[in-house]
């Protein structure tokens, strides 16, 4: 019971300071210039990610047979990463969308773990936010995010 609990938080431990030494090539939030901002309308519903790729990584597909998406609803967020869920606020001024302060997760044993801990890393925070027609892109200095309808 004990390694169940220890060993995810032992490998967001090890991502982060991973990824601390590494210089940001994503967008930060603050620096999307000129774009038009974008509205709860175009964000609402729910999103299939279709990638990850984690500042100073090569971009990773979702794992095959597993499911990842996020909803936006009334200034909530629902993520389902595998067979956990993760709930939380977001706020969306501008270009720029802020999942939390923190998000609530279910915490079941997914064969997905790895890949599933870096994706709610992701996630939670402050990111630039881009929807092109049926494409959602959350990017930050923490990597980028790339979601479908």
């Amino acid at each position: 019971m004990l390694i169940r609990v220890l060993a995810p938080l032992a490998l967001i431990a090890l991502l982060t300071a991973a990824c601390s030494g590494s210089s940001p090539t994503a967008v930060s939030p603050s620096s999307t210039g000129g774009a038009l901002a974008v509205t709860s309308g175009q964000l609402s519903g729910t999103w299939s990610l279709r990638s990850i790729q984690p500042t100073g990584q090569s971009e990773q597909a979702t794992p095959g047979g597993a499911t990842y998406t996020v909803t936006f609803a009334d200034g909530r967020l629902s993520t389902r990463a595998d067979c956990n869920t993760c709930g939380g606020s977001f706020t969306l001024a501008g270009q720029s969308l802020t999942a939390g302060p923190a998000l609530a997760c279910t915490r079941a044993a997914c064969a997905t773990m790895a890949f599933e801990n870096v994706y709610t890393t992701m996630l939670a925070g402050e990111s630039a936010v881009a929807v092109t027609g049926d494409t959602l892109t959350l990017s930050s200095p923490r990597g980028v995010l790339r979601f479908t309808r």
